[in-house]
Order: C-alpha cells, then sequence, then structure tokens
C-alpha cells in the first residue's frame, strides 16, 4: 500500500486498463492538457490515436463513444463538466442506455463517460452541478461515484471492463484527496456499496463528496456520545440496497446525504427505499440532506444553497431527539439548508 491521491488513482486506471487493452481509448475536449490532470502521460505513452482531441462538442464525444462502442471498441467518454452532458443527453439516455435492450440483448454498448461534477469551489450554475439524480432516472446506465483514491480506481476499472455504459462521476473537490492504495492491480465491483464507518446510533447513507463530509461530522459526534454508522453507497446503478437495509436495521434511523437537489432526487428515492424494503420499525423518520430547488449561484453564494457539514450534524441530531444544535467545524456560521 501507498498513499496516492484521488487524481493519481483515476490517472493510474487508465495508464493499466489502456496497457491491458488495446480496444481502450479516450476521447473528449482538450484531454491532452485536460485541467484534472487524471490523463497525465497517456498520450506520450500511448499516442494520439488512443488519446483524441475533440471539437467542444459533447454531443460528437458521447456520440462517437457509442458508435465506437458497438463496432468492438471500450471507448472513455471525457465530458470535462458533468453538467455540459445534458447537452449530450440524447446520446446518452436514447442511445447509449437503449441500445441493448432495443435490439434484444444482441448489442452491447460498453463505454464509459467520465465526468467531473460538483460545486463548493465557486463555479456557479453551469459548472457546479451534480446530475446523478437525473442520470439515475433512466434505466440502462450504471453510476458509480467513488469517494475515496481506493474507491476511484478500483471502480474506473472495472467500469471500464463492463460491457454496459457506464457514468463515472467524479467529484473535484476530491482530486487532491490522499488515501491507501494497492500497487497490484485490484477491482472495485460496480454496485457494492462499503460501510465506511461502523456505529450504533444512526445511520448516514452518502455519496460521493459527501462521505468525506459525513465523515469528518461522525468524528466531532463521537465526542458528544453519538455512534454514527456512514455507509458510502459508491454506485447508484446497481444500487446495492441490501448494505443500505443492513445498517439501517441494525441502527433504527437513517439519515441521507447527497449534493444535488431534494426534489425527485437521491435522498428521496433512497429514502423510500429504506421505508419499503427495511425489516424493523424506525425509530424516528428518515431525514435528508441535500440542497434545495434552486439553481447554485455563482461566488459566495453557494454556501446557501450546497450541503455544510452542520447540515449533517443538525439532521443527525434531530433523527436523535436531541433538541440543541450540536455545532461542528467546518461549518458556515450562518445558517444554511438542512432538507427533511
Amino acid at each position: 500500500m501507498r498513499e496516492i491521491t484521488y487524481r493519481q488513482a483515476i490517472n493510474e486506471a487508465l495508464h493499466e486498463e489502456m496497457a491491458r487493452d488495446d480496444s481502450v481509448f479516450i476521447l473528449g475536449e482538450s484531454i491532452c492538457h485536460e485541467q484534472w490532470d487524471t490523463h497525465a502521460g497517456l498520450v506520450q505513452r500511448f499516442g494520439r490515436e488512443r488519446i483524441r482531441d475533440t471539437a467542444i462538442s459533447e454531443t460528437a464525444i458521447v456520440g462517437a463513444a457509442v458508435g465506437a462502442a458497438l463496432a468492438g471498441y471500450r471507448p472513455i467518454a471525457d465530458i470535462m463538466f458533468s453538467d455540459f452532458l445534458f447537452c449530450a443527453a440524447d446520446e446518452t439516455l436514447n442511445q447509449a442506455a437503449t441500445h441493448r435492450f432495443s435490439n434484444g440483448g444482441k448489442t452491447r454498448v460498453p463505454m464509459v463517460i467520465k465526468t467531473a461534477m460538483g460545486g463548493y469551489g465557486s463555479g456557479g450554475p453551469m459548472h457546479s452541478q451534480c446530475p446523478e439524480g437525473f442520470l439515475w432516472h433512466r434505466p440502462g446506465l450504471k453510476i458509480a461515484l467513488p469517494s475515496t483514491p481506493y474507491d476511484a480506481k478500483g471502480l474506473l476499472k472495472s467500469a471500464i471492463r463492463d460491457n454496459n455504459p457506464v457514468v463515472y462521476l467524479f467529484h473535484k473537490m476530491l482530486l487532491d484527496n490522499t488515501g491507501r492504495v494497492p500497487e497490484d492491480e485490484y477491482l472495485v465491483p460496480l454496485g457494492k456499496a462499503d460501510v465506511k464507518r461502523q456505529g450504533s446510533d444512526l445511520t448516514v447513507v452518502a455519496t460521493s463528496y459527501m462521505v468525506t463530509m459525513a465523515l469528518e461530522v461522525a468524528e466531532q459526534l463521537e465526542a458528544h456520545g453519538l455512534s454514527v454508522e456512514v455507509v458510502d453507497v459508491r454506485c447508484l446503478e446497481p444500487l446495492d440496497l441490501g448494505t443500505i437495509l443492513a445498517s439501517v436495521d441494525k441502527t433504527g434511523r437513517a439519515v441521507i446525504v447527497d449534493e444535488d437537489v431534494s426534489r425527485c432526487g437521491v435522498t428521496a428515492e433512497i429514502a423510500l427505499r429504506i421505508m419499503e424494503g427495511g425489516s424493523r420499525p424506525l425509530l424516528s423518520p428518515i431525514r435528508r440532506v441535500a440542497a434545495p430547488d434552486l439553481p447554485i449561484p455563482a461566488g459566495h453564494l453557494e454556501r446557501w444553497v450546497l450541503p455544510a457539514p452542520q447540515d449533517i450534524a443538525d439532521a443527525i441530531g434531530g433523527a436523535m431527539g436531541i433538541k440543541e444544535p450540536i455545532l461542528v467545524k467546518g461549518a458556515s456560521a450562518e445558517p444554511g439548508f438542512t432538507v427533511g
């Protein structure tokens, strides 16, 4: 094991899979000089035939990837910001997601859409969104959301090898986070959640950057006598509902945390699945922490919209029946939004 960053983990996965399989190639806007630095060294090693710069056209990038996948390649369509995946909605939702089904299983679309998501960088409404709920609504796509370097590498390798279209959403705020990653090859299976922290009083089910935030809050709440379990979803599709239900059945309480908006979103869907599938009565109503139903504003105003550590702490306290707020570090001194 060694400590590497989240971005290095993504880069290692790409190097390893391209070396292992000649059918893997990457196409996207300015990927030879990509701003997230996840493609370092790839063009020097594999050449411009397999690291292909494109025009600024998400429609063309994803559409070409669909065609290449149908022709037997394993393309990785790189979309610099996940916000602009909506420009390629037809190619993603009506082509990649449905092709295998509409052809009776006779075709397959083994492709990855790799894209950066998330706010907290003052990027404004068109560079800060989290599209996981929108994508999850459409059957036919697998969706991976790594929260650690270990998961970032293992999930990407599994996504590249999968015979279905996978949307791989990495969070910009996690890129410089470090973590232990094996030097030997390994895979993280798609559709397997991970209990990142054991606890007995309450379960927090979280996605992507919210996992990091939830873990920080859980550690601080331990000093107040609260034992919080944190479940990292890791993949929305396939969703490992069994791990989530096992944790909530153990603790009897749940808080669902996702950066996307609350309406018709991930927090709502997971909360209802817990209600439908749990084997014991809950000790308190499920609480949700998500963004309110607003576009993400520019600059410092985004802190009034995006979930904050204090929002998670307040939701946990409410689920536990604690009347007075427990203040946690890293939270804004001014009120944020807690939905639920």
